[in-house]
Protein backbone atom coordinates (compact mmCIF):
# COMPACT_ATOMS: atom_id res chain seq x y z
CA UNK A 1 0.00 0.00 0.00
CA UNK A 2 1.57 3.37 -1.00
CA UNK A 3 2.16 5.93 1.74
CA UNK A 4 -0.27 8.44 0.16
CA UNK A 5 -3.15 5.98 0.46
CA UNK A 6 -2.73 5.42 4.21
CA UNK A 7 -4.99 7.23 6.64
CA UNK A 8 -3.63 9.35 9.45
CA UNK A 9 -5.07 6.94 12.01
CA UNK A 10 -3.22 4.02 10.38
CA UNK A 11 0.06 5.97 10.45
CA UNK A 12 -0.50 6.93 14.10
CA UNK A 13 -1.36 3.32 14.94
CA UNK A 14 1.95 2.18 13.39
CA UNK A 15 3.86 4.88 15.27
CA UNK A 16 2.31 3.87 18.58
CA UNK A 17 3.09 0.20 17.86
CA UNK A 18 6.70 1.06 17.04
CA UNK A 19 7.09 3.15 20.20
CA UNK A 20 5.66 0.30 22.27
CA UNK A 21 8.15 -2.13 20.73
CA UNK A 22 11.04 0.29 21.40
CA UNK A 23 9.98 0.64 25.05
CA UNK A 24 9.73 -3.16 25.41
CA UNK A 25 13.19 -3.60 23.93
CA UNK A 26 14.60 -0.93 26.25
CA UNK A 27 13.01 -2.65 29.25
CA UNK A 28 14.55 -6.00 28.25
CA UNK A 29 17.94 -4.30 27.98
CA UNK A 30 17.47 -2.64 31.39
CA UNK A 31 16.67 -6.01 32.97
CA UNK A 32 19.85 -7.47 31.50
CA UNK A 33 21.93 -4.57 32.83
CA UNK A 34 20.42 -4.92 36.31
CA UNK A 35 21.24 -8.65 36.34
CA UNK A 36 24.86 -7.86 35.41
CA UNK A 37 25.11 -5.28 38.20
CA UNK A 38 23.72 -7.79 40.71
CA UNK A 39 26.35 -10.33 39.68
CA UNK A 40 29.09 -7.76 40.30
CA UNK A 41 27.60 -6.73 43.65
CA UNK A 42 27.65 -10.38 44.76
CA UNK A 43 31.45 -10.50 44.52
CA UNK A 44 31.70 -7.28 46.53
CA UNK A 45 29.35 -8.73 49.16
CA UNK A 46 31.46 -11.90 49.40
CA UNK A 47 34.59 -9.81 49.99
CA UNK A 48 32.79 -7.79 52.67
CA UNK A 49 31.58 -10.98 54.36
CA UNK A 50 35.08 -12.51 54.30
CA UNK A 51 36.51 -9.25 55.62
CA UNK A 52 33.96 -9.09 58.44
CA UNK A 53 34.53 -12.72 59.40
CA UNK A 54 38.31 -12.34 59.47
CA UNK A 55 37.92 -9.15 61.48
CA UNK A 56 36.02 -11.15 64.11
CA UNK A 57 38.82 -13.72 64.19
CA UNK A 58 41.34 -10.88 64.46
CA UNK A 59 39.55 -9.52 67.51
CA UNK A 60 39.47 -12.97 69.07
CA UNK A 61 43.21 -13.48 68.54
CA UNK A 62 43.95 -9.99 69.87
CA UNK A 63 41.91 -10.78 72.98
CA UNK A 64 43.70 -14.10 73.31
CA UNK A 65 47.02 -12.21 73.12
CA UNK A 66 45.94 -9.88 75.89
CA UNK A 67 44.93 -12.83 78.03
CA UNK A 68 48.29 -14.51 77.44
CA UNK A 69 50.14 -11.27 78.10
CA UNK A 70 48.39 -10.67 81.38
CA UNK A 71 48.30 -14.21 82.70
CA UNK A 72 51.59 -15.66 81.55
CA UNK A 73 54.58 -13.63 80.63
CA UNK A 74 55.83 -16.10 78.01
CA UNK A 75 56.46 -16.05 74.26
CA UNK A 76 52.99 -17.54 73.63
CA UNK A 77 51.34 -14.12 73.79
CA UNK A 78 53.71 -12.77 71.16
CA UNK A 79 52.72 -15.57 68.77
CA UNK A 80 49.02 -14.92 69.39
CA UNK A 81 49.52 -11.18 68.85
CA UNK A 82 51.35 -11.75 65.55
CA UNK A 83 48.53 -14.04 64.33
CA UNK A 84 45.89 -11.51 65.44
CA UNK A 85 47.61 -8.66 63.62
CA UNK A 86 48.04 -10.78 60.49
CA UNK A 87 44.37 -11.72 60.42
CA UNK A 88 43.48 -8.06 61.04
CA UNK A 89 45.55 -7.01 58.03
CA UNK A 90 43.74 -9.53 55.82
CA UNK A 91 40.38 -8.28 57.15
CA UNK A 92 41.26 -4.66 56.45
CA UNK A 93 42.34 -5.49 52.89
CA UNK A 94 39.15 -7.47 52.15
CA UNK A 95 36.89 -4.79 53.61
CA UNK A 96 38.68 -2.04 51.68
CA UNK A 97 38.42 -3.94 48.39
CA UNK A 98 34.75 -4.76 48.97
CA UNK A 99 33.86 -1.15 49.78
CA UNK A 100 35.74 0.08 46.71
CA UNK A 101 33.82 -2.36 44.49
CA UNK A 102 30.47 -1.31 45.95
CA UNK A 103 31.29 2.35 45.29
CA UNK A 104 32.16 1.50 41.67
CA UNK A 105 28.69 0.06 40.97
CA UNK A 106 26.35 2.19 38.90
CA UNK A 107 23.08 3.13 40.51
CA UNK A 108 20.84 3.05 37.43
CA UNK A 109 21.30 1.22 34.16
CA UNK A 110 22.37 3.16 31.07
CA UNK A 111 19.11 2.15 29.45
CA UNK A 112 17.08 4.31 31.86
CA UNK A 113 18.23 7.46 30.07
CA UNK A 114 17.39 5.93 26.72
CA UNK A 115 13.88 5.02 27.91
CA UNK A 116 13.34 8.60 29.08
CA UNK A 117 14.43 9.89 25.67
CA UNK A 118 12.01 7.55 23.91
CA UNK A 119 9.12 8.63 26.14
CA UNK A 120 9.91 12.30 25.46
CA UNK A 121 10.08 11.59 21.76
CA UNK A 122 6.68 9.85 21.87
CA UNK A 123 5.19 12.81 23.75
CA UNK A 124 6.48 15.19 21.10
CA UNK A 125 4.85 13.07 18.38
CA UNK A 126 1.49 13.13 20.08
CA UNK A 127 1.41 16.94 20.32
Amino acid sequence: MPMADRSISAVLHDIVGNVQEIVRAELRLAKTEVREELARSRSAAVLLAVGALTLVFSALFALLAIVYALSLVTPAWAAALIVGLGVGLVAALCLGLGIRRFKALRGAPKTAASIKENVEWAKQLSK
